[in-house]
Formats: C-alpha cells, structure tokens, sequence
C-alpha cells in the first residue's frame, strides 16, 4: 500500500537536518485526507521540538496540485446518514418546518466533527509553527491546500499556481481559517473571493498576502539542493532569517515570469461593488457588471452557480471575524463546518460536484433573498459552550 504522506529527514552539510513532507495522493490532488492529517499533526510536533530539524518544506506529489482541498467525497456517507435521518425537509418541505427542525433536532454526525477538528488543529499549528515552514503552493492550491499554505512563514507560488476558495459552489463556507485571513486581503477583496470563489494566480496571491515568494517551477529541485547547504544556526529568528534570504534570491531569478495580477487589476471596482450592507445588493451589483474581462465573468459565473445559502453564510462570516483572533475564527468555522454537515446544503453540493457529477445542485434556496433571519441565526449559534469546544486549547506551542 502506498503511503498517503511520505516524511524525509534530508541531511545538510553543517549536521542539520530538513523535514521534508510530500502530500502523495496525486490522483485526488493530493486531497487532505483525515488520514493525512491524521499522520501530520504528531509529526510536526515531533519536528517542532526536534533540535536538529531546522526547517519544514511541505510539497505535493506531481506537479498538477499542491493540494486540492480537503477529501471531502468521503464525508458524503456520514453527511448521507446524519441528514436523510434527521433533516428531510430538504428540498421539498417547508420554510417552517425546515426552522422547526433546526430548533428542535441536533444530531450532528460526529465524523464530520472529527474530520474538521483535525484539519483546523493542523492549519493552527501550521500558523504558529516556530520554525522555518516553507510550502511549494504550486499547481492547484483549493480549500484545504489553502489552509495549509497560508499559515506557512514562508509561502512560495509558481507560474501553476491556482488558487481559490471555491466552497459556495458546494454548499460550504470559506473556511481553514479563511475568517481571519480573507479580512487581511485589500479592501474587498476577501469578501469577493468567499462569494464568488475565483480562482487567483501567483501574482494575486502575493497581492493578497496568500503567497510571499514567486519562484519558477523549474527551481524547485535546485531550491530543495540549497536549502541543505544553508549554514543552518543554533536560533530560530536566525533560521528564519536565512530561508528568507534564500527565496529572495530565488524570486529574483524568477522575476520576469510573474504573470499580471487580475485581482490587483479589479480591486477598486470590486471594493466599490462590496461596499454594501446588504449581500442581496452586493450579489447583484457583481452580477451586474457588464464585461469582457475573462477572470471577472469566471467569478460571476461562479457566483451565479454556486449556493445562495453559502453565499450569505460566507457574508456574515467574514463581517463577524473582523477583530477575532485565529483560534476564534477555527471555533466559529468548525461550528459552521458542523451544522454545514447536518443542514444537507453541503451533501447536495459534494454529490452533484463530485458524486454523480451532474453539476446541478439542488439548493435550497433559489436566492438569498428567500433566506430566512432564522436559518441564518441557526448557523452561528454555538453548539458546544466555550469550555466544551473541541478546540477549546488550542493555543501557539512554547
């Protein structure tokens, strides 16, 4: 059986070592699986604390995708049983008796929880690793693969790179910490991102401080090379310090192949179109615009395709994580991502996707303007108190 994660401890000439993590799984694109995750965690702790480990690089099998997301298909079974159990007023019943169950039933599939629990608690650890952590964020970088990129101290694109939240088009929610770092973006940029899901290139994401360095993909076996003969030293902010100095000198070999940045490009039409109190509006003002732009009319036809519930979801999450902390936004998101499981938008969204792949979802809704205050209410009442949250001690690591 082939390993799902292949773990390297690549010597350097001055007796440090480099922890190399390979996500190998290329025929799912490298999906984060629970398994993954699973296998990840402990050894980044162990690394962590390991005093000859200098440095972390993090890649993905092949060179179609870093990472695609997270394994999601194999959530449909649990999303299956929980929801046809307990929620069948999808669809076909109604408005009433779809908020009635919402207030009166709560058995929320407990592998949705834990599969979610685990990701977020890697992405935090990621986020707070001491050492140097380098990702190759080339190829397709979706989702979960974004989660595990931005935390990163030292995050690299290439001229493959595509990025993206896309979750509106399955009935989810941005989510791996996209509450926190989506309110880093220029002004509008993260909202119109979560709504429309559009796909971004190496220069948006350095744009958007989803990416710090641009290399060249055909420097990465020579990167991987220097990196083991850096005089690694005896301090972490030195550490830190030296990798840096390393990139650096790489982007600037790579200088003259960073494509446009579409984003950078639209940032002030789109702060001006978000620029509403009203998702309803914002919606339609983005739909509205009238353009021959290639990257813009993709967003809106994202946007178009995708689920309306999601939309404003995604909406009021990121106006509520202004000011939060990140291990508040994972909080808020695995209790979204939980009540995502059960409510049946998510189901619908994975089996027209990625199941029978029919690619017509049956929302719920066919606007956001159907959605009713208390549906919406549902989604960000908290489930567990503060003490009993499953990621409840989640905290940087000494």
């Amino acid at each position: 059986m082939t390993d799902v994660i292949i773990f390297q401890e690549v010597n350097c000439n001055n007796g440090k070592k480099i922890g190399v993590i390979t996500l190998n799984s290329p025929k799912s694109l490298n999906a984060l699986s629970g398994d993954m995750a699973a296998l990840l965690y402990p050894k980044l702790i162990t690394w962590q604390q390991q005093k000859d480990i200098a440095a972390v690089f993090l890649q993905g099998e092949g060179e179609k995708a870093f990472c695609a997301g997270g394994d999601i298909v194999h959530l449909h079974g649990a999303m299956k049983k929980s929801v046809m159990k307990n929620n069948d007023a999808q669809v076909n019943n109604s408005t009433g008796s779809i908020i009635d169950k919402l207030k009166t039933e709560n058995n929320f599939a407990s592998e949705i929880e834990d599969y979610f629990t685990l990701e977020y608690q890697l992405d935090f650890l990621i986020h707070t690793f001491n050492k140097p952590f380098i990702v190759w964020g080339s190829g397709i970088v979706m989702g979960g693969g974004v989660g595990m990129l931005v935390g990163a101290s030292h995050r690299i694109v290439t001229e493959t790179s595509r990025i993206a939240m896309p979750e509106v088009g399955i009935g989810l929610f941005p989510d791996v910490g996209a509450s926190y770092f989506l309110n880093k973006m220029p002004t509008g940029c993260g909202l119109f991102l979560a709504l429309t899901g559009a796909s971004i290139n190496a220069a948006d994401a350095k744009y958007c401080q989803l990416g710090d360095y641009f290399v060249e993909q055909r420097h990465k076996d020579d990167l991987l090379t220097q990196l083991t003969a850096i005089n690694w030293g005896e301090t972490i902010p030195l550490n830190h310090e030296k990798a840096s100095q390393l990139l650096q000198a790489f982007e600037i070999t790579s200088a003259s192949k960073l494509p446009n940045s579409p984003l950078k490009d639209h940032q002030k039409l789109i702060s001006h179109l978000v620029n509403n109190n009203d998702v309803s509006e914002i919606l339609a003002a983005i739909l509205s615009v009238e353009t021959d732009d290639i990257w813009f009319s993709r967003a809106q036809k994202s946007l178009r395709r995708g689920s309306p519930l999601s939309a404003h979801i995604a909406y009021v999450q990121i106006n509520r994580a202004k000011g939060m902390s990140l291990a508040d936004c994972f909080r808020m998101e695995l209790n979204l991502a939980v009540k995502s499981g059960y409510f049946g938008e998510f189901l619908e969204g994975v089996r027209a996707l990625l199941i029978d792949k029919d690619n017509k979802p049956q929302w719920h809704y066919s606007s956001v303007e159907l959605i009713e205050p208390e549906v919406i209410d549902w989604f960000f009442e908290a489930i567990w108190s503060k003490q009993q949250h499953p990621l409840a001690n989640i905290c940087p690591l000494s």
